[in-house]
């Protein structure tokens, strides 16, 4: 690599302290690993198991509720004196790979629902302490970039699992190796952590109570707030995991549908835009208050799901929604890195783990609410599935006035 070729790139990355590079290094190996079983599993369990696709849902359904207790009690653990970040994402990384030991092992029901509320459990501690470490480590002006660049690394991670996962099943059908490669990979995530993160939790943060520190966060207005409006908007992210595909492949162009193989092209295009974008959004949203960088989100969202309709009543539907995958990555990459940095932000630093806790939860509520509400409207008819999307456009008119009262708010309030 030439000098100058050297000094571009230099000039170009984020200067982070080392330990956000080795963060995100880690969360990429995990994510890896979290991509070998994301869509396969399901299948897996269904077609060679034998288990019914009802009993799959609801093993899946009751492990993102003990994801919320994983929650929960990794923010309370992520504050603790007696705990603190790195014990915590050493714990989630342990009981993650056990999760995947069991499902590795697993032949009925009754083991698949436990690794399922192991694994669940394992995620829910994972996040608030790993959100905790980025805010330790980084001052408030790198924080959006920061937050992007983690995000970067977990999706690249996600995609390079799913396409890895998808090869393998094809060249060898081996799906239990899939649980395996997943184990291995948190396995390698406690290594990187054990070795390389030392705890970051801020030395003069007192004892507290569990209850204590979240009857604090749940009597702050502002969080309070915040978080009402990000359930919403992590519901429209749902969207494009769940209703917009089946949607574009029932209903796009009049009912003549997309089919699977551009499905795939466009998704594939919407994810790579993704990425490219993320750290370019994420720096040029620092010139803007946080509240404003989500209200800048709010609009792009709506603006997809308006054009999302189109893709499905107007002509030209792969045009249409290319543009509404378009907009969605971008109002995605603006909201992802803003929404932590502005609860940490929001937080005092004795309770970041229990504030990022909440924005976790926000979250699993998100897409607890959002998947269900768009089958729904799918399956009431062509014109409640048409309609769906502009009622998601119109819910951004009131997201805006209340993200707009917010920044006024913290603004008085100089957060």
């Amino acid at each position: 690599m030439s000098g100058s070729l050297r000094q571009r790139l230099k000039g170009w990355l984020p200067d982070f302290d080392q330990r956000v590079w080795i963060l995100a290094a880690g969360r990429l190996l995990s994510q890896v690993g979290i991509g070998f079983t994301l869509f396969y599993a399901p299948i897996f369990f269904t077609t060679q198991v034998g288990l019914s696709a009802t009993q799959v849902g609801l093993g899946i359904g009751l492990g993102s509720l003990a994801g919320m207790v994983g929650r929960f009690l990794g923010g309370s653990l992520a504050d603790s004196p007696g705990w603190g970040r790195r014990p915590t994402l050493l714990a989630s990384a342990l009981v993650s790979a056990g999760a995947d030991g069991v499902l590795l092992l697993a032949n009925d029901f009754s083991i698949f629902l436990v690794g399922n509320l192991l694994m669940g459990f394992g995620v829910g501690l994972y996040w608030p302490a790993a959100e905790s470490v980025a805010a330790d480590i980084t001052t408030p002006a790198q924080r959006n970039e920061a937050y992007a660049l983690v995000r970067l690394a977990d999706n690249l991670g996600l995609g390079v699992g799913v396409v890895a996962g998808g090869a393998l099943i094809s060249l060898t059908g081996a799906y239990r190796a899939l649980f395996a490669i997943d184990g291995v990979s948190f396995l390698l995530f406690f290594a990187i952590i054990y070795v390389a993160i030392a705890e970051t939790r801020p030395a003069g943060n007192g004892a507290r109570s569990l209850l204590q520190g979240w009857g604090q966060a749940l009597r702050d207005t502002n969080l309070m707030v915040y978080a009402a409006v990000n359930v919403l908007l992590t519901g429209y992210l749902a969207q494009i995991q769940s209703t917009l595909p089946l949607y574009l492949n029932r209903f796009a162009g009049g009912e003549q549908g997309v089919n699977e193989g551009t499905l795939s092209l466009l998704f594939t295009g919407h994810v790579v835009l993704a990425a490219l974008a993320q750290l370019p959004v994420a720096r040029w949203l620092t010139r803007y208050r946080q509240a404003q960088g989500l209200m800048a989100s709010a609009l792009l969202w709506g603006l997809s799901f308006a054009l999302v309709w189109q893709s499905g009543v107007g002509a030209s539907p792969l045009v249409w929604a290319g543009l509404a995958l378009t907009a969605m990555a971008l109002a995605m990459v603006a909201y992802t890195p803003i929404a932590s940095a502005l609860v940490v932000a929001l937080a005092p630093e004795a309770l970041r783990g229990v504030y990022l806790s909440v924005n976790s939860m926000c979250w699993a509520v998100g897409y607890l609410i959002g998947p269900p509400l768009g089958g729904w409207a799918l399956d009431q008819g062509t014109a409640a599935a048409h309609g769906f999307w502009l009622g998601l456009a119109a819910t951004v008119i009131p997201a805006l006035g209340v993200l707009a009262w917010l920044d006024r708010r913290l603004h008085r309030q100089q957060i």
